[in-house]
């Protein structure tokens, strides 16, 4: 494994070292609790626990040291409850800091409003995650009508089922996936898109998630993309290979093309393209200027260079929608707005659109707060 790819991992261990040593000193600053030696000496024990948790969760499931121990399904749960209790302790840290001091002019009443917050934020953590892997199996169909300029009129109307992000892992079982599934066959799409991670790591069943896939009905047939996660288990060319014998095709730099009625619909699909890599190389060569041209690609980074390459409309997931996202002041706060400005739903540019849905599972972490999973249905529509 490459050092870039234990960067993020680290990073958060040690982000989480600090908050756990800055929630420990808020405790024993603000809470009787911490008034005696042995219940100073509880909350050092209790931080040190929580620390190597935390530390342990994240170290020892990285691939280089999963190689090393028993795989299972609990191996997922420890990082990913690891991730949750970390997002749990920030939390509570920043809330202590916020009420750590109460203004001498307060009220009796709001000292003690204060005084029960301040008690309420240490049952932070256990609410995060009770409620974030709750959320996470509310799969929802979610239905975006999508305006093209100039569209054919034997294209209007026609609906795009999107798949994506399913990673398929102990967070996302079989019976999960069928009942993915079934919903989706129930909104009758023309035509079913698959846009990347399929699976989240090498140990996880492609072929199991495949076969899944390969019952979803629509008049077009299925067609998808390989994401970032099919890179990281090594399996771009198994899932071409095998999607082809399930009658799936998933495009490795390529297109094929459709026909409804009279029109005709040129789809193109590419491999994961690394972020701030060059995009789309070469593949303004697949574009057809007598056609609708559609792009499916996982990183929805592509969009710019997409739209000037002449693709009407892009399909794309791996954002999850932020997976742990956070409303304030009517602006989304989430981790992948530091790395991309498209995070969730329709976006346009030079009169091309792209769609980025949330998908269907998790990575890292077993919830989902504010982003519910979501089963994509795309219309088009004549603008």
């Amino acid at each position: 494994m490459s050092i870039h790819r234990l960067v993020p991992d680290m990073l958060l261990v040690a982000i989480t070292l600090l908050m756990h040593v800055g929630f420990y000193l808020a405790i024993r600053g603000t809470s009787r609790f911490s008034g005696s030696r042995r219940n100073r000496m509880l909350l050092g024990v209790g931080l040190a626990v929580s620390v190597a948790y935390v530390s342990l969760s994240m170290v020892f499931s990285m691939n280089r040291f999963a190689s090393l121990l028993p795989v299972g399904e609990w191996l997922y749960w420890l990082r990913g409850m690891g991730y949750l209790w970390a997002l749990g302790t920030f939390a509570v840290f920043t809330m202590l800091m916020l009420m750590r001091r109460v203004p001498a002019g307060f009220s009796g009443g709001r000292r003690r409003f204060l005084n029960m917050a301040r008690g309420a934020a240490l049952a932070s953590p256990a609410v995060i995650i009770g409620y974030g892997v709750g959320e996470r199996k509310k799969f929802e169909v979610k239905e975006a009508d999508i305006a093209i300029p100039g569209l054919a009129k034997d294209l209007e109307g026609l609906r795009i089922l999107q798949l994506s992000d399913i990673h398929m892992s102990p967070f996302l079982t079989e019976k999960d996936l069928e009942r993915v599934i079934g919903m989706a066959n129930e909104t009758k799409p023309h035509l079913c898109v698959i846009t990347g991670d399929l699976i989240t790591g090498r140990r996880d069943p492609l072929d199991v998630c495949m076969r899944h896939l390969a019952k979803v009905k629509s008049d077009a047939g299925i067609i998808g993309c390989n994401g970032n996660h099919e890179i990281f288990a090594r399996a771009e060319a198994h899932t071409k290979e095998y999607g082809a014998r399930l009658g799936m095709n998933f495009l490795r730099q390529e297109k094929t093309a459709l026909r409804f009625g009279s029109a005709r619909m040129n789809i193109a699909g590419v491999d994961y393209q690394r972020f701030h890599a060059p995009y789309l190389r070469g593949m303004e060569k697949l574009v057809e200027r007598d056609a609708f041209n559609l792009l499916l690609s996982h990183n929805p980074d592509v969009f710019p260079v997409a739209a000037k390459q002449g693709y009407q409309l892009t399909l794309s997931g791996h954002t999850h929608g932020g997976q742990i996202t956070v409303e304030i002041l009517e602006q989304y706060a989430n981790v992948a707005r530091f790395f991309t400005p498209y995070v969730y739903g329709r976006y346009e540019r030079d009169g091309a659109s792209i769609y980025v849905t949330r998908g269907i599972g998790t990575v890292g972490v077993p919830a989902r707060i504010g982003a519910t999973p979501e089963i994509t249905v795309v219309r088009l529509c004549a603008s």
